[in-house]
């Protein structure tokens, strides 16, 4: 790669993380070849970017975007690397674990989450307990709901007369 080239990559990098507010960053090295286009599929049917990237490239990269503090990662910056860019916060998460009942790797060295740096393999349990902003939105449209729903559900079982509303909800009270 020319000195050329490498700028090149480092920029479209850089935007690509600038960009992304998920990313994971994992050892895939020592995986066969058949477990690497298994991983790669499952990464391309759960709407995950996999890449494989050179250290120093990803730290100057990462040293590119100026709104941000990646300094935590640095550490983990070592052997090979192999990064998975997605929307979902805990996709890869999800991916990872089920690819590792039948694979000792990848391995997860960190993650980035909204701002938010996870590191060491052993936060894989927590990241995929993750709830997704899509969970998120529909647990707080049930709670919104619920009072609703008991409101409905007492006009109806009182007979729609004030009185047997009110019996309705002190009975529930």
């Amino acid at each position: 790669m020319t000195k050329e080239e490498k700028s090149q990559y480092i920029e479209e990098l850089s935007s690509k993380l600038a960009d992304s507010g998920v990313f994971y960053l994992a050892d895939t090295a020592e995986l066969t070849v058949e477990a690497i286009n298994a991983i790669r599929r499952k990464c391309y049917n759960n709407n995950i970017e996999l890449r494989v990237v050179k250290n120093t490239l990803l730290e100057k990269a990462l040293d590119r975007i100026e709104d941000r503090d990646y300094s935590e990662l640095y550490g983990v910056l070592a052997g090979p690397t192999s990064i998975m860019f997605a929307e979902v916060g805990n996709a890869p998460a999800k991916l990872i674990k089920d690819f590792r009942k039948k694979n000792d790797k990848p391995i997860l060295k960190a993650a980035y989450i909204d701002e938010t740096i996870y590191v060491g393999d052993e936060q894989l349990d927590f990241l995929s307990a993750i709830k997704s902003k899509e969970e998120l939105i529909g647990d707080i449209i049930g709670i919104l709901q619920s009072p609703a729903k008991n409101v409905v559900s007492a006009l109806k079982s009182g007979g729609g007369t004030i009185a047997g509303i009110l019996k309705t909800l002190e009975e529930r009270g």
